[in-house]
């Protein structure tokens, strides 16, 4: 094994003498510059230069803040306002005119219910007013059991909840009952809260066509044929139906009735 070793490195230096010159000069050259990278710094410091008070304050007043935004002209059609006069019905008073009001939840017309405007009054003066927030924050008032008391009995159910704000009701209710691994069968036309309350719960989704009953029917028919394959997992799956009674973003009305055919004790509707 010596012999062996002994032996290696008697060729080692036989071939570094006989190596040509050239070669020896450029593998010196390359071992050094290994070297050099190896304990050489990869940044340099560079030398610091204080400034005096003097020539801070010279900076500071040659220096000019630019504009955020550019400069516009007086007429420009951003700065003309269109302003509305009076309550926001059915049809407004925009800039003197009178127009058709496209851009109201006011479906029903309750702002222009004089019943509705008194009771309006009447809580004004008993509850005042300010911001508005949940109940976890500000409380629970009367009122507010008082509607969900009379819509369980309206619906038939045994207890209601009432929520603040339309957005809030359906990017919270959905998540609530579907959970990941759900199915959830939408109408294609669902408005953007319903869409949020779909992202939320985790659930597997499938669209159907904007109040299409044979589209639904053919996912649903679908959706049987897959629950047959694997029953074990049907049973503890749970699927919903996701529809609006009344669709923002089109205004059409869903077939309630059609859609009721559909519900048993597999396909609930939300």
């Amino acid at each position: 094994m010596a012999s062996g070793q002994q032996w290696v490195l008697v060729e080692m230096v036989q071939a570094f003498y006989e190596a040509p010159a050239y070669h020896l000069i450029l593998e010196g050259i390359l071992i050094l510059w290994i070297i050099r990278l190896l304990f050489s710094k990869t940044y340099k410091l560079h030398e610091t230069y204080k400034l005096t008070e003097r020539e801070k304050e010279d900076l500071i007043e040659e220096w000019q803040p630019d504009l955020l935004v550019p400069l516009i002209s007086k007429d420009h059609p951003s700065l003309k306002y269109n302003i509305v006069s009076g309550p926001p019905s059915h049809k407004i008073i925009v800039n003197g005119k009178e127009c058709i009001n496209f851009a109201s939840f006011n479906f029903l017309g309750l702002l222009d219910s004089e019943r509705v405007k008194e009771k309006a009054l009447m809580s004004l003066k008993k509850y005042g007013v300010g911001t508005c927030g949940p109940r976890g924050f500000y409380g629970t008032f009367d009122v507010h059991l008082e509607l969900e008391n009379r819509l369980a009995k309206f619906m038939k159910t045994e207890e209601a909840i009432i929520y603040s704000y339309g957005f809030a009701t359906m990017a919270s209710a959905i998540p609530a009952y579907s959970k990941r691994g759900d199915m959830i069968f939408v109408d294609e036309a669902a408005c953007f809260s319903i869409q949020k309350g779909l992202q939320a719960s985790r659930s597997f989704i499938k669209y159907f066509k904007h109040n299409d009953m044979e589209d639904l029917e053919r996912l649903l028919k679908e959706q049987e044929v897959e629950d047959q394959k694997n029953p074990r997992k049907a049973r503890v799956t749970r699927k919903f139906i996701v529809v609006e009674g009344m669709y923002i973003n089109t205004a059409d009305i869903c077939p309630l009735p059609e859609l009721v055919k559909f519900t048993n004790n597999k396909f609930q509707i939300l």
